[in-house]
């Protein structure tokens, strides 16, 4: 592999560096559709809503490779050693068939409090509990996520990976760790700190890299505990994007944001102000086709901004991947609207 030497230094000239990105998406706003060929692979994102890839409209379009579609570790292994992976190969049998490929992301964090991110036999002391409640600032709890910091749930996910790699590495065109970002302080465990955080997440990318040496492998590198860039920076996302280069897993995150400084300056900067060899992905998420994120609200009388988040991702990120979500009406109406197939 091509190793490219990655420079973090950013320019002095910015009087306020957390600024220096927020015009960046004005060079893409005249964009207009049809978007042309070109080298990035798109997939759409389904979520765990996996049903929904059955007759749907992005088969009958050559410019679509995929469907990624997540899988929780709960899914995968319903008790200890016990690996249930019949709906990773009914999805990707049935892709297979369409002539169409899976990227699985695999999912160890949720944003409900009543949907558990480890199996039960995890939630144990032998695992310190195996997971914790993910909080806002505030304290106020919005999901789980598991104690990647603890090592022996560390050796549970690698054995998970391993399993997985050995059912479907080479056959699937990628798997992704999920975000980084976590709302987890010491506060509430006093075995987690930032800087042990920081060496989990690069644990789990090489198990990745281990179990899957042929598919793509990806961590969603978007934020890290500890720290707030560019103010408040201890290295760790720098780290991360280091890491993946180093050991060739790819680097991506969720929520394509042009226009909020806290993904500019998070993800969107590491991809942008540096070269990589490994493969770099971009994830469109829930409100995103409307500049917003997390976002359920349908505007009927909208401009289509899918050719200027394309062409962010393709000139200002220079990104291998994007993950288009199925969110309605939009990937319909804006996204199929605008990726034509002959």
């Amino acid at each position: 592999m091509l190793v490219v030497a990655i420079n973090f230094n950013v320019s002095a000239q910015w009087d306020n560096p957390s600024e220096r990105y927020m015009d960046a998406y004005k060079k893409y706003e005249d964009i207009k559709g049809p978007i042309r060929e070109d080298e990035i692979k798109h997939f759409v994102y389904f979520s765990r809503d996996r049903d929904a890839i059955v007759n749907h409209p992005f088969l009958e379009n050559f410019r679509f490779e995929g469907a990624q579609i997540m899988y929780s570790w709960v899914q995968l292994e319903p008790s200890k050693g016990v690996y249930d992976f019949s709906a990773v190969l009914e999805d990707y049998t049935y892709l297979k068939n369409k002539g169409k490929k899976l990227f699985i992301q695999i999912q160890d964090a949720t944003f409900n409090p009543k949907n558990h991110s480890v199996p039960e036999y995890l939630r144990t002391d032998d695992y310190n509990g195996g997971e914790i409640y993910q909080r806002e600032d505030n304290g106020e709890v919005f999901g789980w996520a598991a104690k990647r910091w603890n090592t022996n749930v560390q050796i549970r996910f690698a054995l998970l990976l391993n399993a997985l790699g050995k059912e479907f590495d080479g056959k699937i065109e990628g798997i992704n760790l999920q975000e980084t970002a976590v709302g987890i302080t010491k506060e509430y465990d006093k075995t987690f700190s930032p800087t042990l955080y920081n060496s989990s997440i690069k644990i789990n990318m090489l198990a990745l890299k281990k179990a899957f040496p042929n598919s793509t492998t990806m961590v969603y590198a978007n934020f890290m505990p500890g720290e707030w860039l560019p103010w408040e920076d201890n290295g760790y996302l720098k780290s991360i994007y280091q890491y993946g280069e180093k050991i060739g897993v790819g680097l991506g995150a969720p929520d394509l944001m042009v226009r909020r400084k806290g993904q500019l300056n998070h993800a969107l900067a590491m991809m942008h102000e540096n070269c990589y060899s490994v493969p770099l992905g971009i994830a469109v998420q829930d409100g995103n086709y409307i500049g917003q994120t997390n976002s359920v609200l349908v505007k009927d009388k909208r401009k289509n901004i899918v050719p200027l988040l394309h062409g962010f991702a393709k000139d200002f990120l220079k990104v291998n991947y994007m993950f288009w979500v199925n969110q309605e009406p939009y990937f319909e109406e804006d996204v199929l609207s605008s990726f034509i197939s002959n």
